[in-house]
């Protein structure tokens, strides 16, 4: 199926698409022999694309990651005002990959990232409101909060769906929370309870669908998804769309 170029060289774990443009700008890349320009289309079944003089290629094997994110880490692959970030925590892996969605900086806990562009679309596409878990530490009128939190709520940037929040443990005025939700509006999370009268402390995402943390890796730690747990994403995806 043809595509655009820079969506091909990004789907490839390359480069961005932004960058992937400004590569065909500077004439780095060709098509069955000819150098390259913006809008041009490619199927890599049936067409030569070459960047800097390597075929660029559409079925290498792709590499998914969990990251368990410490608090204190960026989810980007750089950041201009030089705060660390997830990429320098996975760069032994031997690929350019990059988060598929984010957590803030004083969040932690469950975050991919792949090589794989095409899933990554797939699975940050609005359609697909897969459901995340948190763990929240809270300070505040948890029991009083649930009502809130648990029934429809209107941020800043618009409405979000009812959240599943369960009570965990209390403990010198500290109250644990689950809280699942399925969109992933930015800093969500910590807005709702924002907005339900409660401070958060700590906020730790647990599981992404059917995929659960791996509560062997430690803070700053990555491995390797397992087809099973690749599978069971790509199935997350088909059953939400």
């Amino acid at each position: 199926m043809e595509e655009r170029l820079q969506k091909l060289i990004s789907a490839a774990g390359l480069a961005s698409r932004r960058t992937a443009e400004e590569w065909i700008s500077a004439g780095r890349v060709t098509v069955n022999g000819r150098p390259a320009r913006l809008g041009d289309r490619a199927d890599l079944a049936r067409d030569q694309v070459l960047v800097d003089g390597r075929p660029l290629e559409g079925n290498k094997e792709r590499l998914w990651l969990m990251l368990n994110k410490p608090r204190g880490y960026v989810t980007t692959l750089s950041d201009e005002r030089g705060r660390r970030t997830v990429a320098q925590l996975v760069s032994g892996c031997g690929r350019r990959v990059w988060p598929v969605g984010r957590l803030d900086l004083d969040s932690e806990g469950l975050l991919l990232l792949t090589d794989d562009g095409a899933l990554t679309h797939r699975l940050l596409h609005p359609s697909c409101q897969v459901e995340k878990e948190y763990l929240v530490w809270v300070t505040g009128d948890a029991r009083g909060a649930l009502g809130v939190l648990s029934g429809p709520m209107v941020l800043e940037d618009g409405p979000v769906a009812p959240a599943v929040v369960r009570l965990g443990r209390e403990s010198g005025g500290v109250t644990q929370l689950s809280v699942t939700i399925r969109q992933g509006k930015n800093r969500q999370v910590r807005r709702m309870c924002a907005q339900a009268g409660l401070t958060v402390l700590r906020l730790k995402r647990i599981r992404e669908g059917t995929l659960w943390l791996d509560r062997t890796l430690r803070p700053g730690q990555w491995r390797p998804l397992s087809g099973e747990e690749l599978a069971g994403l790509a199935e997350a995806w088909e059953s939400e769309r």
